[in-house]
């Protein structure tokens, strides 16, 4: 019995780790909002832990539940395809939302000419933009919750696939602690799997020459979330 455990705690790592690895929703949504709204990399590493460790327990204890009630897997695997879906479209609606508000956003700040004339007479022109100058001047503490909460939402509706049908139930075939120790070993790979693949983008990205794009990075976000859910429901990312 011991071995089966750490036959099947392996492939909780495994599986947390290729899951989150092919799977661009659990990481891109973070890297691209962090850039957009200048989260500091600490800020960015707890939203995207938070948003993560909701992802993994929402299927934890739908499994628990499941299997304190002798739900069967079939039944379980069906939950968690509609909730799944239900994120997927919720990930696409926020991210057309925001794609759609960052494009706006972006056309007021378009760079525009101001002239200046000097006291000698000499006069010349010189163009430039308020996203750097007005940079979130105009959004309430209130707005700036409002993107961490709506992710963290859709990755608590959003389900881990694998970990019932695979770990969780064979590991209920063992013992109680069996089931507890692959599904934390799942859930400590994944949620550091995301952490590691966000908070690299987030140093990578700081070396690339953004300054053209500077003023369409939500617009750039919000379409690369949309992206994300689409993958979900047409490609079964």
């Amino acid at each position: 019995m011991a071995s089966e455990i750490m036959i099947l705690t392996a492939t909780a790592a495994s599986i947390g780790f290729l899951h989150t690895l092919f799977g661009p929703d659990h990481y891109l949504p973070f890297i691209v909002m962090s850039k957009a709204r200048n989260w500091t990399r600490t800020r960015t590493a707890i939203i995207t832990a938070l948003c993560g460790i909701g992802h993994v327990l929402s299927s934890i204890v739908l499994g628990l539940i499941g299997i304190a009630l002798g739900i069967t897997v079939s039944n379980l695997e069906n939950v968690e395809g509609t909730r799944g879906n239900i994120a997927a479209w919720f990930l696409i609606a926020f991210g057309l939302v925001y794609f759609t508000w960052g494009l706006r956003r972006a056309w007021k700040n378009k760079p525009h000419t101001h002239p200046h004339i000097h006291l000698d007479g000499e006069e010349h022109e010189h163009e430039h933009d308020h996203t750097k100058e007005h940079s979130h001047v105009h959004e309430t503490s209130e707005k700036k919750k409002i993107t961490p909460w709506t992710l963290f939402i859709i990755f608590v509706l959003g389900p881990c696939e694998p970990l019932i049908p695979i770990l969780m139930y064979p590991a209920a075939q063992s013992n109680g602690w069996g089931v507890i120790l692959v599904a934390s070993v799942f859930g400590i790979v994944t949620v550091l799997t995301m952490l590691s693949i966000v908070l690299m983008a987030y140093v990578g990205i700081s070396f690339l020459p953004m300054k053209k794009v500077e003023r369409f990075t939500h617009a750039i976000a919000g379409g690369t979330i949309a992206l994300s859910g689409m993958a979900i429901i047409f490609l079964g990312l």
